[in-house]
């Protein structure tokens, strides 16, 4: 699981979900990131503690640090995974580079391509390198990480919607060719979620926009992710699937 390093994060949920399954869990994640965010860093002990509390007897937790901006980390982030582990079953791509973004006018080169490099490029070649250590012999699961950048706009945020939009094309090609190795591919959209960042005031804005009166919280998408990688999931491959609780976007009249 990479982008865990934050308590209020979807990576954290995720993992700590996985954990209580049974799962041994694999944590990649990068504080250097969310230090130059508005919400700052977490404990990353605490983060793992969290994890490790959820943990069945017998299973195992290992943490990795890496920039997955560096061309090689996904290599080697699988690389140490399968080190400490001895095999890897499941991947979720949850990592995610955000900031430093803009409209039109506002955007230069190096912001596009580091939201490239880390939301995009990372997450395909982290499946490649899990790909190559997969035994097809066994079923696999691959979950990459969406934001609904097809269901509406998504202003100032043109390198991150751009990014992310290559995850949901390519889902299916990669799903194609993966299933000869019994390995399943999917990508969720988990819509807007509560990692830190909300506001009252924006809260107050969007709240008539969700039908079941409050935001995402981290759990509801990692819920889906967990059950992705799940034998329960063995029929669904190639998806790139919501999990908004019904946020109904607001779009421009063009009438």
């Amino acid at each position: 699981m990479t982008g865990v390093s934050r308590r209020d994060g979807i990576g954290y949920a995720t993992a700590r979900r996985l954990a209580a399954y049974g799962a041994n869990v694999f944590c990649h994640h990068f504080a250097p990131h969310d230090e130059q965010q508005p919400w700052g860093a977490d404990d990353l002990g605490e983060v793992f503690d969290g994890v490790r509390d959820q943990l069945i007897d017998g299973a195992r937790f290992a943490e990795h640090h890496a920039d997955l901006a560096e061309p090689d980390a996904p290599d080697r982030v699988m690389a140490a995974a399968v080190e400490e582990l001895g095999r890897v079953d499941a991947l979720i791509c949850n990592q995610a580079q955000s900031g430093s973004d803009g409209a039109l006018g506002g955007l230069n080169a190096e912001a596009l391509d580091r939201h490239w490099a880390v939301n995009a490029r990372a997450s395909i070649l982290l499946a490649q390198a899990f790909a190559q250590h997969h035994d097809g012999g066994r079923s696999g699961a691959i979950v990459f990480l969406t934001s609904g950048q097809a269901m509406g706009p998504m202003p100032g945020e043109i390198a991150y919607a751009a990014s992310k939009a290559g995850l949901a094309g390519v889902t299916m090609t990669i799903a194609d060719q993966l299933a000869d190795s019994n390995i399943r591919v999917n990508t969720v959209n988990p819509g807007p979620v509560d990692t830190g960042y909300l506001t009252p005031d924006s809260w107050s804005a969007l709240k008539p926009m969700f039908p079941f009166g409050r935001f995402g919280k981290p759990d509801d998408p990692a819920r889906l992710l967990a059950w992705l990688v799940t034998e329960e999931a063995s029929w669904v491959t190639g998806q790139v699937i919501n999990t908004e609780g019904g946020f109904a976007r607001w779009r421009p009249n063009l009438g």
